[in-house]
Parts: C-alpha cells; structure tokens; sequence
C-alpha cells in the first residue's frame, strides 16, 4: 500500500508540475504571447508573467526585435540585357503579433520568398550602371515596395541594402575597355580645349606685338639671350626685315656723313 501510494502520489505531483509549467508563462520585454482560446484568438498578451488555461487555451510566441534577413543570391537580367548575380539584406520587424499569426503562415518565410521576388523584378527595370551607381536608389525602391506588401502581415521593413552585384569576367572586361575609352576621350578633350585655349592667347599676343614694334624687337632680344645661355654649336636664327630696317637706316645715315666729309676735303 505504501508503495502504491507514493506511485500515486508522485504521478499527481509531476502532473500539477506539468499543468503548472502549461499554465504560467513569462515573456520578455521584446516577446508578446498570441492566445488563442479553443481556437479563436482571445488577445495579445506581455511582457512579464502570463496565464494560460491547459487543454483551452494556447500561446504563440512573437519575437518584436529587428530580425535581419539575408536574401540569398538572385540571378538578375537587367535591361540592357546583362546577367548579374545579386544578394541583399533585409531589415524587418513584427508591429502587430496578431497578423503576423493569423494572416500569413509562416511569416519569416513569406518575407523571405517575397525579398527575393522583388529583388528581381525591381533590379531586372533598370539598366546595370543604375546598379552600379545607383544603389540607394534602388534600396529605398525595394524598400517601399516590400513594405508596402507585408503591411498586411503586421511585419514592418525599415531599410533594403543591396550587398554585392557580381559580374562574369567577360562583362568585366568590357566595362573595364568602356572606361579606358572614357578616359582616352577625356584626356583628348582636354588636349583640345588646352590648344584651342594657347591659340587664342598666341592671337591676342601677336596683336598685343604688331601694336608695339618695339615690344618685338625686344622679344626677339630675349629669346636671343635665352639661346646664347645654351651650350649650342651653330644656331641658325631667322630676323625679321622690321628688325633690321633700324639698323640699316643708322649704316645708311653714317656712310652719308662719312662721304659728305670726304668730299668737302677735296674741294
């Protein structure tokens, strides 16, 4: 008998442990309890201690924290027909635990499967320098989208990050030909504006020198002294005939007086 009774009476002891460990609940701060009650929803419920009827009521568990979603790799065909594999990451969290529950089974996995759904239907509209150059363009596009389509779900999506955008080594190279081609055009643009520029300032010096004739001479004495500082054999330096006519205007006036002289003796 006595050991029938301490069967007994250890089986009612475990059982009003397992009723009592059915019975109180205690959530964290960031977690909220879904009841439901014979199968109907009765109300959300948390944090701290909670009570649920054993065999009557349930409790589904909902984490309120910022879950962060890795969305796998995405093969994407962007518009101008170029194929691309893309991955992101997802930031998202539950505002309301009762839709979470009731609209949507599953809703970790329903965001997930949309993520990547509108991963590729957004980045397959534009073209892949928009990829490039264009990132958070394209985050807050997907962003906007997703949140918009999980609103039902109760779940909020705060931010979309777009982490890598993988090219094939052939497409690599040719972008890599399309910027050399760039910056060749560039850099010859540049060579052009640069001459174009010192012709016009060539222009507006020669009539600046045809003004002064002496300005001229005098440059051709400079540029005569910078040459001369040279360690050159034999220079061959073209002279103007406006620079020479000075001179030989003073030879004239000297052989003038020179024979003026001569024939004054004489006489």
């Amino acid at each position: 008998m006595n050991i029938d009774f301490l069967y007994f009476m250890t089986t009612i002891v475990v059982v009003l442990v397992l009723l009592i460990a059915n019975t109180i609940k205690i959530l964290r701060e960031y977690e909220r309890g879904v009841i439901f009650t014979l199968g109907r929803f009765y109300k959300v419920k948390g944090p701290g201690l909670i009570i649920v009827i054993p065999f009557i009521q349930q409790m589904v568990r909902v984490d309120l924290r910022t879950i962060v979603l890795d969305v796998p790799t995405q093969d994407v065909i962007s518009m101008d027909n170029v194929s691309v594999k893309v991955n992101a990451v997802v930031y998202y969290r539950v505002i309301d635990p009762q839709k979470a529950i009731i609209n949507v089974e599953r809703f970790m996995d329903a965001t997930s499967q949309l993520a990547q759904t509108t991963l590729r239907s957004v980045l397959g509209k534009h073209e892949l320098d928009e990829m490039l150059a264009e990132r958070d363009k394209l985050n807050e596009d997907i962003q906007k989208i997703l949140d918009r389509q999980t609103d039902g779900w109760g779940v909020k999506v705060s931010n979309v990050e777009i982490k890598h955008v993988d090219l094939d080594e052939s497409m690599i190279r040719a972008i890599a030909k399309q910027a050399e081609a760039e910056r060749q055009r560039r850099a010859k643009v540049i060579h052009a504006d640069g001459e174009q520029q010192a012709s016009e300032k060539l222009v507006e010096a020669a009539n600046k020198l045809a003004e002064a004739p002496g300005a001229l001479q005098l440059r051709y004495m400079q540029t005569l002294v910078e040459i001369g500082g040279e360690q050159n054999s034999t220079i061959v330096f073209p002279m103007p005939l406006d620079f020479v006519k000075p001179f030989m205007g003073m030879l004239g006036a000297v052989g003038g007086d020179k024979s003026g002289k001569s024939g004054g003796d004489k006489s």
